[in-house]
């Protein structure tokens, strides 16, 4: 396909197939980036749903980074409480969503964490720990803001949750590799197990021959000059491997009939083999004939089977021969 596309002599659908994919991916990806998360992507909603106060999330501690100021000297110079997060926007201005994570979990979030290594950089200049914005649980989250609160309070005074020399006080929660091991995230575990076990299911079983029987519609069936029926068929044959196989084309059913392939130097019969290139679909016209004395119903059912020698791989497919009702 490739070579045909860049020769010109690919399918029409081919290139408004790519057309399409391109004009999309370019608008959903260049010019509708933030709607497209926001109003579009389910994520969002199945996350939400799927948290609980034990599960990893994008949180900015304002335990320890309230009250936040760019003049930090000058207002502990002043007797007043700072937290460590000196407004310097460094969050805000890497999120490729335009939030700002220091109003809280919001629905736009998409957990890229651009803003932790933003906010980690800034305290290693700083000279700060590292963690200001961090993958946070909310249980550890409340109760550093508790700690910080001195149990409720409407304001954060950072100096609650720090020793004399400045260290986290032993109170502070911290995550524990733990907390992830528990039952939701065993029963997610098994859910995906499950799911990713149908899907390699499925893939090792899949059929790599495929048949698929085009019936003509107009006419549906031509009467030839011996006084014998001629149904037309389009078999299309795909092979989903990347090597040539032969294929052998067999006719089952359909008392007296005899098959002809259109356009192959191939004699009448019952059977026949044909190559099939290596992931590629080979498309044949094939005219089924049946002597009028052998018909016996105006629609017969009979199956074309394909088979790999090969390999043994096969696959049906179950097609009708239509008749005049005066040829019964």
């Amino acid at each position: 396909l490739m070579g045909e596309l860049f020769t010109g002599t690919a399918a029409p659908v081919a290139y408004i197939t790519i057309a399409v994919l391109t004009a999309t991916t370019y608008t959903f990806g260049g010019l509708m980036r933030e709607q497209v998360c926001t109003y579009m992507c389910p994520w969002p909603r199945i996350q939400a749903a799927m948290l609980d106060e034990n599960s990893l999330t994008v949180t900015y501690n304002d335990w320890r980074g309230e009250p936040r100021s760019r003049h930090a000297k000058k207002v502990q110079a002043s007797g007043q409480s700072v937290g460590d997060c000196v407004d310097c926007n460094a969050c805000v201005a890497v999120c490729p969503m335009g939030i700002d994570i220091r109003d809280g979990q919001q629905l736009e979030c998409i957990t890229c964490a651009l803003c932790i290594d933003a906010c980690d950089g800034v305290m290693d200049k700083l000279g700060k720990e590292r963690g200001l914005i961090s993958y946070a649980t909310l249980s550890d989250y409340n109760a550093n803001m508790m700690l910080a609160t001195a149990g409720g309070s409407s304001s954060i005074n950072p100096s609650l949750v720090r020793t004399a020399v400045g260290t986290f006080s032993d109170q502070v929660a911290h995550f524990h590799i733990r907390k992830i091991f528990r039952p939701r995230t065993y029963i997610y575990m098994g859910l995906w197990s499950l799911i990713g076990l149908g899907l390699l299911y499925s893939l090792l079983t899949r059929d790599r021959l495929e048949l698929n029987v085009l019936h003509d519609r107009n006419p549906q069936f031509v009467t030839l000059s011996d006084g014998s029926i001629r149904n037309g068929y389009t078999v299309k044959l795909l092979n989903m491997i990347p090597e040539p196989r032969t294929i052998v084309v067999t006719m089952q059913g359909l008392k007296g009939a005899d098959m002809v392939v259109v356009g192959d130097d191939i004699p009448a019969g019952r059977s026949f083999a044909i190559p099939v290139e290596p992931d590629r679909l080979k498309t044949l016209k094939v005219f089924v004939r049946q002597p009028a004395d052998q018909i016996h119903a105006p629609a017969q059912t009979f199956k074309f089977r394909v088979e790999d020698k090969a390999s043994f791989e096969s696959n049906e497919y179950t097609a009708t021969f239509n008749a005049p009702e005066a040829a019964k």
